[in-house]
């Protein structure tokens, strides 16, 4: 399993959680409140989302033999369409 994690700066972390969410519940199990989000993706992949006051905290697990790089590249792809008004949002992943 390959662990990447990244503060994305932005002050409506969960408006962006919140929407991300409900858009992949209709495809994918999705637990999420204002605050934290967890997305279990059909290839075993699984997102967590902590909205905090100033940066949205994305966390991937992704099982070994999928590409981690890929899966970064959705989810940030995803949330740049919810945030088009202060897009491209930043994604310092490590």
């Amino acid at each position: 399993m390959s662990r990447s994690s990244a503060d994305v700066p932005t002050a409506n972390g969960s408006r962006y959680l919140q929407q991300l969410c409900k858009h992949w519940s209709h495809k994918m199990p999705v637990e999420f409140d204002a605050e934290k989000g967890h997305i279990a993706f059909p290839n075993g992949t699984i997102a967590e989302l902590t909205a905090r006051a100033e940066a949205l905290g994305v966390t991937l697990d992704v099982p070994e033999g999928e590409d981690a790089v890929r899966m970064q590249r959705v989810v940030a792809e995803h949330l740049d369409r919810f945030a088009f008004r202060e897009a491209p949002l930043a994604f310092d992943w490590h």
